[in-house]
């Protein structure tokens, strides 16, 4: 997949990219398996905004992937999709009993391709096997974590992890965060690495645009007054984090909670999964 570039005839398409679509085969997607989108603009089950500046929004329709492919199975890849609700590809496979079903498309797929799953399927790229069957030095995604769960972790476009080591039970697979953890190798995985590794360097160009994905516009604390924001206020002029009545202190939500450097992680449970952590991988 390829960067392609606008034409820059109005101010907000100059310095915009978009994807190139080349690679998918089919605009439209099996209607079998797609749910529309409901609007909550960023609200909860009491109509309360639990997710601020959500909103509005192009109209779209969710696909339905299945993450834990039946051991056994053997599918051709009819075609390569477009999926608004991820930032990866999907691949539309079929049965020989005529089932469809959407998995998250590899680097390697190709309309045509038959993939295969289970511990008999042979290491290629696009199966999905056991950790255990895994060589060790391997390309995976669409890790399991729990034995039966189905892809849990690694499904962002342009994401892979690797398998460092195989020990008794667990094996340990590096992230791409750079953490390093301990899965059951009865966990499966899918070899290779997701595609549409391009993703990341799309460049918005224009407000209107992310209007269109949902988002609402952002106003920054620092610009509000002291009343209305930690980081507000100020004696004239421009000032950075820390003015008002947060002056010197960490940056914090409009609500007083610590942004930055603030551990919100809840499930401790699984620290002892975690033989390096994401934080060690960066300091290196």
């Amino acid at each position: 997949m390829a960067i392609r570039a606008y034409k820059p005839n109005t101010p907000g398409q100059r310095g915009m990219t978009t994807q190139d679509f080349d690679g998918i085969t089919a605009k439209k997607p099996l209607k079998s398996l797609t749910v529309i989108r409901k609007q909550n603009s960023g609200r909860n089950n009491q109509g309360r905004i639990t997710t601020r500046h959500r909103g509005g929004g192009a109209r779209r329709f969710i696909r339905l992937l299945n993450f834990n492919l039946a051991p056994g199975l053997e599918a051709t890849i009819e075609h390569i999709e477009y999926d608004p609700g991820r930032s990866a590809r999907i691949a539309r496979i079929k049965e020989s009993n005529g089932t469809y079903h959407y998995i998250l498309a590899g680097t390697d797929m190709v309309p045509g391709r038959i993939i295969r799953s289970g511990e008999d399927a042979p290491v290629e790229n696009g199966n999905r096997l056991p950790l255990a069957n895994i060589p060790v030095g391997s390309t995976i995604y669409g890790v399991e974590l729990q034995p039966g769960r189905g892809a849990q972790v690694v499904r962002s476009a342009g994401t892979s992890a690797q398998l460092m080591a195989k020990e008794d039970e667990y094996a340990q697979i590096r992230m791409p965060s750079g953490e390093v953890r301990k899965v059951l190798v009865t966990c499966m995985a899918t070899l290779g690495s997701v595609g549409n590794e391009q993703h990341q360097n799309v460049k918005i160009g224009k407000a209107g645009r992310n209007r269109n994905k949902g988002w609402r516009p952002s106003v920054r604390g620092v610009v509000m007054n002291a009343v209305d924001h930690p980081h507000g206020g100020g004696d004239g002029g421009r000032h950075g984090v820390g003015g008002g009545k947060n002056h010197g202190a960490a940056p914090r939500t409009p609500w007083g909670v610590k942004t930055l450097g603030y551990k919100t992680r809840r499930r401790k449970s699984t620290s002892k999964f975690i033989v390096k952590s994401r934080h060690q991988a960066k300091r290196k």
